[in-house]
């Protein structure tokens, strides 16, 4: 079967190509998705009672282990956040 590419298709090397040469490459950008920021890998040491709770609750939640860490760091930060901008401010 024979690829066909639609007229705003083209490969991210010939766009960055047209675009060093200043030529208009907005139409192949949509605006649709969402940046990405740039994902760091980090080591973390847990103990094993932690681990064995972190696992309980991605088996309840159905989701991955990382993502019951990543959720709940989250929201651990945004409490620091609110808790701290609710602090008086020093003088």
């Amino acid at each position: 079967m024979k690829k066909t590419r639609s007229k705003n298709s083209a490969t991210a090397e010939s766009i960055a190509r047209m675009a060093d040469k200043g030529k208009d490459v907005s139409r192949f950008f949509t605006n649709a998705g969402r940046m990405m920021t740039p994902v760091q890998r980090v080591n973390v040491d847990f103990t094993a009672s932690m681990l064995d709770e972190l696992d309980r609750e991605a088996r309840e939640l159905n989701i991955s282990r990382q993502a019951v860490i990543k959720t709940l760091l989250r929201r651990a930060l945004n409490e620091q956040y609110v808790a701290a901008a609710a602090r008086p401010a020093m003088k």
